[in-house]
C-alpha cells in the first residue's frame, strides 16, 4: 500500500487525511473484489481482533467477526456482562491489559470519551465500531457504496434528513475528505455539535466541498445524488421518543420527498429502520433504495480497515 496506516487508531474520519480514506476504499473494492472471485485472502492468519460491547448490535459484530474470519484471522466478543468499562475495573486497565492479548481492539460505547481512553492506554490498533458522538465505520461502508453505484464521489450532493447525530456527524467528515457537498436538513434543535461542523467546514475549505445545515427537507434534497437517513431517536434518547417523533415528522423520507431528488437518486439508510417513521416502506424496499449493498458493504470497508491498520 501507499501509505502505511498498521498500527494506526480509527476513532474518527476526521483523524484520517484524505489519501488514507481513499486508501481504505480502494482497499475495500480490491477485497470485495477478490471475495467474490473466491479467492482465499488470509492477511490476518494468526490475528486476534477483541470486540468491546458496552450496546447490542446486529451489523457491526457480525461484521467484523466474519470479516476477521474472512480475513483468515479470529474475533473474541465481549459484551456488556463480560467488560463493565469503566465500572468493574478502570478503562485504562482494560485497554493495557486487551493490547497484551489481541491485535486490535473494536469497542461500541455509549461514551466516547471511553473510546479516546481505550485508545490513549492500548498499545494496539483501536477502532470505533460506534459511540454516541461518531460511527466512521458505518460512514467508510456508506462511501464505498455511494462510488459503487454512482463511479465517483467527489461533486456530489448528499442530502442527509433527521437527526444531527453519530451518522450525521461522521457523514460529515466524510463527506469532505472525498470532495462531496453534504447538506443537512434538521429540525431546529436537533443541529449536529457546533465542534463538529467547525471542524468539517475547515477540513471542506482544502477541497471546496460545501457544507450546510438547514431546517427544510424539501430544499435539502434538490438535486440531490444521495438521500441519506436515520433513526428519529437513537439508543440512549429513547425517553424523547415521543417528542421526537413530533419533531420529525416532516422529515420522512416518503415519495413525495423522493420526487424533488434526480432521477437516478439513491436512497441510503445505515439501519436498523423504523419503516413508517423516517422512512416509508415504499421508499426503503423501492427502486432507489441502496441499503442493503450499503449494509453489506459495511463488512468490506471494516475489512480493509483491519487489514490495514491490524
Amino acid at each position: 500500500m501507499a501509505i502505511d496506516m498498521k498500527g494506526k487508531n480509527l476513532v474518527s474520519i476526521n483523524d484520517l487525511s484524505r489519501e488514507e480514506v481513499n486508501q481504505i476504499l480502494e482497499t475495500a473494492e480490491i477485497i470485495k473484489l477478490r471475495h467474490y472471485s473466491h479467492e482465499e485472502q488470509p492477511l490476518l492468519k494468526g490475528k486476534v481482533l477483541g470486540m468491546i460491547f458496552q450496546k447490542p448490535s446486529l451489523r457491526t459484530r457480525v461484521s467484523f467477526e466474519t470479516g476477521m474470519i474472512q480475513l483468515g484471522g479470529q474475533a473474541i466478543y465481549l459484551g456488556p456482562d463480560d467488560i463493565k468499562l469503566g465500572k468493574r475495573e478502570a478503562t485504562k486497565d482494560i485497554g493495557r491489559v486487551l493490547s497484551r492479548y489481541v491485535s486490535g481492539i473494536m469497542a461500541r460505547t455509549f461514551s466516547h470519551e471511553i473510546m479516546l481512553e481505550l485508545a490513549k492506554y492500548s498499545s494496539v490498533p483501536v477502532i470505533n465500531g460506534l459511540s454516541e458522538l461518531l460511527h466512521p465505520c458505518q460512514v467508510l461502508g456508506d462511501l464505498l457504496t455511494i462510488k459503487e453505484k454512482k463511479g465517483r464521489l467527489s461533486n456530489l450532493k448528499l442530502a442527509y434528513i433527521g437527526d444531527g447525530n453519530n451518522v450525521a456527524h461522521s457523514l460529515l467528515f466524510g463527506a469532505v475528505k472525498v470532495g462531496m457537498d453534504i447538506v443537512l436538513a434538521v429540525p431546529p434543535g436537533y443541529e449536529p455539535k457546533e465542534e463538529i461542523i467547525n471542524l468539517a467546514k475547515e477540513d471542506a475549505k482544502k477541497i471546496n466541498s460545501r457544507i450546510e445545515i438547514i431546517h427544510d427537507p424539501g430544499e435539502a434534497v434538490d438535486g440531490a445524488d444521495a438521500i441519506y437517513t436515520d433513526v428519529w431517536t437513537s439508543m440512549g434518547f429513547e425517553k424523547e421518543s415521543e417528542v421526537r417523533k413530533d419533531a420529525f415528522k416532516p422529515y420522512q423520507i416518503n415519495q413525495n420527498l423522493l420526487n424533488r431528488a434526480k432521477d437516478d437518486v439513491i436512497i441510503l439508510h445505515c439501519l436498523p429502520a423504523h419503516r413508517g417513521e423516517e422512512i416509508t416502506d415504499e421508499v426503503i424496499d423501492g427502486p432507489h433504495s441502496v441499503v442493503i449493498d450499503q449494509a453489506e458493504n459495511r463488512l468490506h470497508a471494516q475489512k480493509s480497515v483491519l487489514a490495514l491498520l491490524l
